[in-house]
């Protein structure tokens, strides 16, 4: 079923950008760069759930129970993290699942991480090469360099189904490489690098809707063979006008080795 929202591209300009997290040392503190408002088309894919695959697409839908309902402090990261190593590695194939990053995320004006509301991946090449040193030291970020690996993030919905500001996806197949804009992100204590997505109207939307904390989407954010990056955002759509709940999620990063 095609539905509408709105979404924020990215802007191509002559100068570099960047975004600044916790700006100022105010934790929540965003400074962004421009932003084009711009409504589009998308597919729920409730409808037709297997025309979107992580080998296809780069992302996929799947039904995944966790023991874990309650993502307050740190107590229940062991257990998570096993559980997203197990579906990894039997998902993906994957020889090893290193999960090393959680962010809880709340549609609220007061919450210190809200839904990103930017179409971009999580990592440029630059991004994702310094983030494997970082996480791994460089004798063994070199290792897996030599190899295949990938940075996979997995979303999940937190305590109730997705009414507002749910996670779309643009077909990778439908975006042109010049799409792409190398952002910086400047931390506190330390420099990365993303890719923003500029508008084209050929972009394919889609997200499956009302998605249930039993639910997660699995999508690509780097691959050093080549599997194309998953360009995504919180959608500034409502399902149900009757619904007053906002939307709250938890996504975590992995490094898989295949």
């Amino acid at each position: 079923m095609t539905r509408t929202a709105t979404v924020n591209y990215h802007v191509h300009k002559p100068y570099p950008q960047a975004f600044e997290l916790d700006a100022g040392g105010v934790a929540g503190n965003l400074v962004s760069p421009e932003l084009a408002p711009t409504s589009v088309g998308l597919e729920d894919i409730r409808a037709m759930p297997a025309s979107v695959t992580f080998a296809s697409d780069a992302v996929e839908f799947m039904r995944l129970p966790s023991q874990v309902r309650d993502f307050a402090g740190d107590a229940w990261k062991a257990a998570y993290d096993a559980e997203l190593t197990a579906m990894l590695e039997d998902r993906l194939d994957a020889q090893e699942v290193v999960v090393f990053d959680h962010t809880v995320r709340v549609d609220n004006p007061e919450a210190t991480r809200k839904p990103a509301r930017n179409v971009h991946s999580d990592y440029s090449k630059n991004g994702a090469e310094q983030r494997l040193v970082d996480l791994l030291g460089a004798r063994t970020a070199a290792a897996w360099a030599r190899g295949h690996y990938a940075f996979v993030n997995v979303w999940r919905p937190v305590e109730r189904p997705i009414n507002s500001a749910p996670l779309g996806f643009v077909r990778p197949s439908s975006v042109d490489p010049s799409d792409w804009i190398l952002l910086d992100l400047i931390y506190p204590d330390r420099k990365g690098q993303i890719m923003g997505l500029a508008g084209n109207p050929r972009h394919e939307w889609f997200y499956q809707s009302k998605m249930t904390p039993d639910e997660v989407a699995i999508f690509n954010i780097y691959d050093n063979r080549g599997r194309p990056s998953a360009a995504h955002s919180a959608l500034d759509m409502i399902e149900d006008p009757n619904v007053t709940t906002a939307r709250k999620s938890i996504e975590s990063r992995t490094l898989v080795r295949y």
